[in-house]
């Protein structure tokens, strides 16, 4: 031990900066004990870890090394009393001071590590030690960690305010720290401690770090495989190469414990391809000199190849024939050894056990291994166990959710024999309720006896408000703006209760709704939706927006469902529609004929349009029958979903149609991580009432399906499908008609169909650690769909040059003229008895075209991210089409963003 005393290189400073050598045990801008005394004319005490002259006996009188010891005295204790200095030592006054009890006492005093400086000699008999006292520690500051807070290395050092500083407790917690930063990949992170003087003999502690960069895996090597290549092996690793394409791959660091797990998915890998006595023989992490990088290298043997030999089953429990189950085991003599399916084949058993009520029945496969023949032998031993009764059903965590929501969704109760199919099925009915943790599972502990089980549900609530807002821009509709906030739990039972708004230009909408899943606790449900929608259509004039006809549909729909099967239910509706349906009469009316009525003109706006205005009332019942075996409602892996919806309008009302409606949906889990899902959709409706004349449909435009975003990304909204096309005709300058047909300046009426598919393919993409934590999940997908089945409209051309003219009404109808002063009237004579001149309207010259009534399929194909963002969830699709019919409207972008409460 050093016994170097710290004061300031600059004495002109009441404090000062200086570095702590740690690994020599110095301080290098401190002066020796001795000069220290020289300089201020005090006796020089002996540097630390030295006894005085009589203590060594080199030039001390001899009969100094028998005296002895009369007094013990400390000197330049501050904050501690001699006495307890003292305490710390073994001296005492009585015993012969020599050399060896000098050099142990200095021992015992550098143990306690209160002392920065220390010394003792003996002046015949009267020993007299020297302190100087380790600063107390006023503040411990942390600079340069910018990839770890304050508040994960603090709790992890020792040292703290209010406490002795000592260099080995620094050098512990440099120690400490840079652990912390090889935890998170940063091999080369360095940390230099510095105190700062401060009066009183405190200091303040500055830990002053370097936190270098992430260490990477450079290079991946494997030595000893001949039947596999390097890319194979690596490719079944977590642990991944450094490569520009992995920069969003947090895997890609260097982590010993993911150096251990990667040897257990190699042998993983060997043992499902048959190689049973694979082995690593060693795997080596080097950090590269500039401690940037790690090379990994593993030496391996694989071994021989192995195959199945004789599999069987043995069977204790009475309800299981060992020759039928043996009968139908997946593998066979002869195929190649696969140490998974034996996993998996243990799991199918213990699970078909678990069907009949043995919950803790054990399967234990016994191998056989035949060097020669390269086989190997597998026995299954299912062992007797007996029959397990459910002894209670816990419920715990749920803060916000009643235990009736909850219990409700198991499909196995107190006192029920255990099923594990049956909880696997409540697991994921609870899972879908999507109010809990994501991946819960019931938990499955013993009973107070061996036939009983207890099954625990522990729950942790998760937000179930949502606020959703959602922006876009149309090229027709410019910026679209919704909001909707819903509450899927409320006070705790289960209900739903929201409420949406939707706005934009030319159209707005108000709704809310409720749900009851069970009416009156009984396996009954019923939901309600009241609603106001308006929309207003537009066509182009003279490169203007200009509105052509409104629709403002106000109503409401009740449901009552019930279940049918686990998996199967019906669900019964009612709704009823009240619209009102106008034309600008300015417009789109008009007196061709000259009896002083006007009339809506199809040459104006069109017979579509022509058909559709007017008030009407719908009364529709509809039937749905659904089947559900999806694993989570919300983010499903696996399961299937099938609807068929029918419906029939006509109970009552102006309207008489029947629509059926179908969709189904499929999700797997494929490779590792992955979610692959396909769906499709269609629908159908056929008008009741032949409402007759050249074109005209028998199902009304606001009755008709339509097709575009969000249904089938891509394309914008109500962007497929049939649609008129009102171009106009100008003067090319030389007295020759030209067909504008840019979209901005064309009309373009979307008419819907009678006829509609679409089907979608997705596959999501697992991806880090590091970025999973930062919820995004990405995916690639494929819509296919197309709208048809309408009746073709009459179309209209004006003549050109000239265009059409017609006489202008007012609000009401009434034809309109020019008075002698220029201004329009109703007067159609004068007082003097002179007719007006009628007051006319002059339409540019147009052409209509009928565009996009086929069957055949739009494609797109595009990739899409989901995120969790901190202000809530957020989608953003980027699509391309890959094929489209004349007159679709396209559309690359579009996103919406919410948040939950």
């Amino acid at each position: 031990m050093n016994g170097t005393q710290m004061r300031s290189a600059k004495a002109s400073h009441s404090k000062s900066t200086f570095a702590l050598a740690l690994l020599t045990g110095t301080i290098l801008t401190g002066l020796p004990a001795a000069a220290m005394a020289q300089d201020t004319g005090q006796e020089a005490a002996l540097p630390t870890g030295q006894a005085g002259p009589e203590a060594q006996g080199g030039a001390a009188p001899a009969q100094a090394q028998a005296d002895v010891i009369q007094t013990i005295a400390v000197s330049g204790a501050q904050r501690l009393e001699p006495q307890t200095i003292l305490s710390y030592i073994s001296i005492r006054p009585g015993q012969t001071y020599t050399a060896a009890l000098g050099d142990q006492t200095l021992k015992e005093l550098a143990d306690t590590e209160l002392f920065s400086d220390f010394s003792i000699r003996n002046e015949r008999g009267n020993v007299i030690i020297t302190v100087v006292e380790n600063p107390v520690i006023n503040r411990i500051i942390l600079e340069g960690n910018d990839r770890l807070d304050n508040d994960k290395i603090l709790p992890e050092i020792k040292l703290a305010p209010r406490q002795i500083f000592t260099r080995s407790k620094t050098r512990a917690d440099v120690a400490r720290i840079i652990e912390l930063y090889k935890r998170q990949g940063r091999f080369a992170a360095t940390v230099e401690p510095k105190v700062v003087e401060l009066s009183q003999n405190r200091v303040d502690l500055v830990f002053e770090i370097s936190e270098g960069p992430k260490s990477k895996v450079r290079q991946i090597n494997i030595i000893g495989n001949e039947v596999f290549s390097d890319g194979t092996l690596r490719g079944e690793m977590v642990t991944k190469q450094a490569r520009l394409t992995s920069f969003l791959s947090s895997n890609t660091s260097y982590d010993p414990d993911r150096l251990a797990f990667d040897q257990q998915k190699l042998r993983e890998f060997y043992l499902t391809e048959g190689y049973v006595d694979f082995r690593v023989v060693s795997a080596v992490a080097e950090l590269t000199p500039d401690k940037r990088d790690f090379i990994i290298t593993y030496v391996v043997e694989e071994g021989e190849k192995y195959d199945f030999g004789d599999v069987e089953v043995e069977s204790q429990l009475r309800d299981f024939s060992s020759e039928g189950l043996s009968a139908n085991l997946p593998m066979k003599t002869g195929d190649g050894y696969n140490a998974k399916l034996v996993e998996d084949t243990v799991e199918q058993l213990s699970e078909l056990a678990g069907t009949f009520g043995y919950a803790f029945a054990d399967v234990q496969p016994q191998f056989s291994r035949n060097r020669d023949s390269k086989t190997m032998d597998v026995t299954f031993l299912i062992s007797e166990a007996p029959r397990v009764y459910v002894e209670r059903v816990d419920i715990n965590g749920n803060t916000l959710t009643q235990d009736k929501v909850i219990r409700r969704e198991m499909r196995i109760n107190e006192g029920d024999a255990f099923n594990s199919l049956q909880v696997a099925r409540s697991t994921n009915r609870i899972n879908s309720l999507g109010f809990f943790q994501e991946n819960f599972e019931i938990e499955q502990k013993e009973g107070s006896a061996p036939d009983r089980i207890v099954l625990e549900a522990n729950v942790e609530d998760q937000p179930t408000g949502e606020l959703q807002l959602s922006a876009g821009f149309s090229s027709i509709e410019s910026f679209l703006l919704s909001a909707s906030i819903r509450e899927r739990n409320f006070r705790g039972r289960g209900q739903t209760v929201g409420a949406s708004v939707n706005w934009s230009r030319f159209s707005r909408s108000f709704g809310v709704n409720f749900t009851e899943p069970y009416v009156f606790d009984r396996n009954i449900s019923a939901g309600v939706d009241l609603y106001r929608r308006d929309f207003s259509s537009f066509n182009f004039r003279n490169n203007d927006r200009n509105t052509t006809f409104e629709q403002t549909t106000t109503g409401g729909a009740v449901r009552l469902g019930v279940p049918l099967t686990e998996y199967m239910s019906l669900i019964g509706s009612y709704t009823l529609n009240y619209d009102d349906i106008t034309l600008d009469e300015n417009q789109f009316f008009a007196d061709f004929d000259g009896d002083g009525i006007s009339t809506c003109e199809p040459l104006l706006a069109g017979r579509f349009l022509c058909d559709s205005i007017g008030q009407r009332t719908s009364s529709i019942a509809g039937l749905t029958l659904n089947y559900n075996s999806l694993n989570s409602r919300f983010r499903p892996s696996r399961g299937e979903r099938i609807s068929v919806t029918a419906e029939y309008a006509g109970l009552g009302g102006s309207v008489e149609y029947a629509r059926i409606r179908g969709n189904a949906a499929k999700y797997w889990s494929v490779f590792n991580g992955f979610i692959f899902s396909l769906s499709a959709e269609g629908g159908y409706i056929k008008g009741l009432q032949d409402r007759g004349g050249a074109g005209v449909d028998d199902v009304l435009l606001t009755d008709r399906f339509f097709l575009g975003e969000p249904q089938i990304r891509g394309f914008d909204i109500r962007g497929v499908g049939p649609r008129v096309l009102r171009q106009p005709i100008v003067d090319d300058g030389e007295g020759n008609p030209l067909i504008i047909t840019d979209r901005n300046r064309v009309a373009d009426d979307a008419i819907g169909g009678n006829a509609y598919y679409l089907g979608r393919a997705e596959l999501e993409i697992p991806l880090g650690s590091g970025v999973r934590e930062l919820g995004l999940r990405p995916s690639i997908f494929m819509d296919v769909g197309a709208l048809f089945n309408v009746t073709e409209p009459v179309l209209t051309q004006s003549p050109f040059p000239g265009g059409l003219s017609f006489q202008q009404t007012d609000g009401d109808g009434n034809p309109l003229f020019v008075s002698p002063e220029g201004l329009p009237t109703l007067d159609a004579v004068q007082e003097n008895g002179t007719p007006n001149q009628p007051l006319n309207q002059t339409i540019d010259p147009f052409q209509e075209v009928f565009l996009g009534d086929s069957a055949a399929p739009r494609i797109s194909v595009g990739i899409g991210v989901n995120w969790n963002s901190p202000f809530g969830p957020f989608r953003i699709d980027f699509a391309k089409v890959l094929k489209k019919q004349p007159g679709d409207d396209t559309k690359t972008l579009s996103f919406n963003v919410g948040t939950q409460f």
